[in-house]
């Protein structure tokens, strides 16, 4: 009956997996919009294409683990981790990628270690680190400016040969970085010579931002894992760009580059992958952003958020344990206060 308050206790209502999800999801419409706005609906078909092969994928599973369809379906968890990999995905990779990325990230991030909660690693970096490491060319397909419908649909679905590819594509603002490093440019030449330089992919960022300080402030998220990750990305940029400017780039080129923001707030953050103690939100985020800045700097990728991801999933059960708060009344190692 409405205006009737029941006895005590009144616990708070804990939002569905399936109401996370979706505000995810709303979070992600800033950065995304930004995407399509520079680089053409080819981002749009990507999330379409990658979505569609994680649900078919998710009922496969379900289906041969017999687990009944219905609830896993309607908890969005499918739908997100397909966004997230088509948000990693070039807008000109033909549509096989997009479809590989969702399986491989359903079967082999998820559904192989028993399905949502008992996962280890975040589903949609699996899927993305299969596609990077077996099919790298088709992963460097960024266009130099937005592609129009026309193109973008040859590309994708109609088999664009790579010499028409060649004419409107070029390197991401961390691959020119590294490209004009490797030509012994400094810093700021190698980004003059980038067709990013304009600053497109800051904005990108800046809409991946906003969309993750809201879901900090509709509790979503808890703010440690993504200022943790960018404290340490920042950090290592500021240090070695203080060593020697004119070969690192400064701190806010890596904050406003690449996955740096899609990382922090949609990718670290995944409640099962991630850690869970307030003090191991803390290590997992800063030991994330060191790893990017190591595998941008030094690394055989331009960008290293998917891989700094996986790799801090590995020490998740570490640092959960030995990092847990400290129980009221009880002093280290749980002897009683004295």
């Amino acid at each position: 009956m409405s205006g009737v308050t029941l006895s005590s206790p009144h616990l708070p209502v804990q939002p569905s997996v399936g109401g996370v999800m979706r505000g995810v999801l709303l979070a992600l419409i800033p950065g995304t919009a930004a995407m399509v706005w520079l680089l053409g609906i080819g981002v749009l078909i990507n999330i379409a294409v990658c979505v569609a092969a994680c649900l078919v994928t998710e009922a496969a599973c379900l289906r041969l683990r017999d687990r009944p369809l219905s609830p896993f379906m309607r908890d969005w968890t499918a739908i997100l981790t397909g966004a997230l990999i088509g948000l990693a995905l070039p807008p000109l990779a033909p549509w096989w990628i997009a479809v590989i990325g969702g399986v491989s990230g359903i079967v082999l991030g998820k559904h192989l270690y028993g399905g949502l909660g008992f996962n280890p690693f975040n589903p949609a970096m699996v899927g993305y680190v299969v596609l990077l490491i077996s099919f790298p060319t088709e992963l460097t397909l960024w266009t130099v400016e937005r592609a129009d419908v026309a193109t973008t649909l040859a590309a994708q679905f109609g088999g664009l040969g790579a010499s028409a590819l060649d004419a409107v594509t070029a390197a991401s603002p961390l691959d020119g970085l590294r490209t004009g490093l490797s030509q012994n440019l400094t810093v700021d030449e190698a980004r003059i010579a980038s067709v990013f330089a304009s600053g497109g992919w800051g904005w990108v960022n800046l809409g991946f931002l906003l969309g993750g300080l809201w879901m900090i402030w509709r509790k979503l998220i808890t703010w440690q894992i993504p200022v943790a990750m960018l404290a340490g990305l920042g950090i290592m940029a500021l240090v070695f760009w203080l060593i020697d400017g004119d070969r690192h780039a400064d701190p806010l080129f890596h904050l406003m580059s690449g996955a740096a923001m899609l990382g922090a707030f949609f990718i670290a953050t995944d409640p099962v992958s991630g850690a869970t103690t307030p003090r191991g939100k803390l290590v997992f985020g800063f030991g994330i952003g060191v790893l990017v800045y190591l595998i941008r700097q030094w690394g055989g990728y331009p960008d290293g958020v998917a891989f700094g991801v996986l790799l801090m999933n590995m020490t998740v059960p570490l640092l959960d344990t030995h990092l847990q708060p400290r129980v009221y009344g009880q002093g280290k190692a749980g002897r009683p206060d004295r």
